[in-house]
């Protein structure tokens, strides 16, 4: 082989290997970058969170009470039975009051709007609820509901149209536009009415003429226009006797987990049955939902608990008249959202009363609480499930708060003074009713947020 051709033969082989070796050295190159962390740009887009300016915050009453067929040549006609009276007051002194209309009712007492103004960039609380008792040869008992915000969707839970009752179905309009609501009808019978509200006026409507032939009624309410507040009045006569009377407030809308603290269940001689009743409702899809009802006073005891199939739409009713006699909070869990409530009454004859009790959302900031006229008033504080909390009481008009400890769980029950506001700051969520207790006079309510606060949302330009 000649010099020159071994010098191209090394130069070749020379040349392919460092071709290898760059190949190899380029595939490793690649698998080391993949594996490795890469680079990456990240850019955060320009956010802001933004608390909206609080509106005035605007509360109506209920109005005077009404009493059907007093007159036998109308026996439709509404005339007012009683007016209720207002304890109400507001963390920036006691709100502005506009009356409302009530064209139906002849020498009618005073329907209140109440309008804490906003001052600056703060809502004032206001504290508000109104009572009636009545002794007549058609009416008596005791009827009480606190003062709400109007809503454009709420939900009547309670009511009947079977023989004794005379429910009426109260439609308040605050606003300065009228109000288009549909009332849509879930029970035996599907049916759906609609209903024009002039603006600063209260329109009622017997339940009857809306719910017919439905024994269990739960009636939706949506309203287009302006908000409306919707209410329940409820009577029962037994053989001619006057059986109680109720005030009964609606409730915002359907919860996977409601919670009705406040429900009593008395003695009676006789068939029980009827002494605490829950009616549920699954709007929409089936569900089943477990009940479980606890002493209040106690955390862990459990007096009953038992489940419940639903049927889309289709209310149910079940008796809780095994409960023996004392004050319980019933909670529900549900596997979609649901909407319950618990009549509750002391007697089945003359002299007798009876309440129906709705859920009571969760509270966790300060919330003004107005106790108005009656007997033994007590607020029921509901703790929550995971924690136990403090819940500090004070009249509005100051002085040494009360602090009481709430378990986990558990109910409380604090005595409270009749005509009287009170502001309640608990430490975390808890659930908090209003009742008041006495032979022939029953009422409990749920107490609701603050109305008029805004929450912060976050805003991206």
């Amino acid at each position: 082989m000649s010099g020159t051709r071994a010098f191209r033969v090394v130069t070749t082989s020379a040349r392919v290997l460092t071709g290898t070796l760059v190949a190899a050295a380029c595939v490793v190159g690649v698998v080391v970058a993949v594996a490795a962390p890469w680079p990456t740009i990240e850019s955060t887009p320009a956010q802001a969170d933004v608390t909206p300016l609080p509106g005035d915050a605007v509360l109506v009453c209920s109005g005077d009470f009404r009493a059907i067929g007093r007159v036998p040549s109308d026996p439709l006609k509404m005339d007012s039975a009683g007016t209720p009276r207002l304890t109400v007051d507001g963390s920036a002194g006691v709100p502005e009051s506009t009356p409302l209309s009530m064209p139906e009712l002849d020498q009618a007492g005073e329907l209140h709007k109440l309008t804490g103004v906003v001052e600056g960039r703060s809502a004032p609380l206001i504290g508000a609820a109104e009572s009636v008792t009545l002794a007549e040869t058609d009416l008596s008992g005791l009827a009480a509901a606190p003062c709400r915000e109007a809503l454009t969707e709420s939900w009547l839970i309670g009511g009947s149209v079977a023989t004794g009752t005379e429910d009426i179905v109260t439609l308040t309009n605050p606003g300065d536009v009228a109000a288009t609501v549909t009332l849509t009808v879930f029970g035996d019978k599907r049916s759906s009415s609609n209903v024009i509200v002039p603006p600063a006026t209260q329109v009622a409507l017997p339940l009857a003429s809306i719910a017919a032939g439905n024994q269990a009624p739960v009636i939706h309410m949506s309203s287009t226009g302006s908000p409306v507040r919707a209410m329940m009045q409820s009577s029962l006569t037994r053989t001619l006797d006057p059986a109680g009377i109720d005030l009964q407030d609606a409730v915002a809308g359907p919860q996977q987990h409601p919670v009705i603290p406040g429900v009593q269940v008395f003695p009676v001689d006789g068939d029980d049955s009827e002494m605490a009743v829950m009616r549920i409702l699954a709007p929409g899809a089936d569900a089943q939902a477990q009940v479980t009802v606890r002493p209040v006073g106690e955390s862990s005891a459990v007096a009953t608990e038992f489940l419940v199939p639903l049927t889309a739409d289709v209310p149910a009713q079940v008796s809780l008249g095994d409960l023996g006699a004392g004050s319980y909070t019933v909670e529900v869990d549900a596997d979609s959202p649901v909407l319950a409530a618990v009549r509750q009454q002391d007697g089945q004859g003359r002299g007798a009363d009876f309440a129906w009790v709705t859920p009571a959302p969760e509270i966790d900031a300060e919330v003004l609480v107005a106790v108005p006229s009656g007997p033994n008033p007590q607020l029921l504080i509901t703790g929550n499930a995971d924690a136990e909390s403090t819940v500090a009481i004070e009249t509005a008009e100051g002085g040494d708060p009360q602090t009481i400890l709430v378990p986990a769980g558990g109910s409380i029950a604090v005595p409270v003074d009749a005509r009287s506001v009170y502001t309640v700051r608990p430490s975390g969520p808890v659930h908090l009713a209003v009742t008041m207790t006495a032979t022939g006079a029953l009422a409990a309510w749920p107490v609701w947020p603050g109305a008029g606060a805004e929450q912060s949302i976050t805003v991206y330009p």
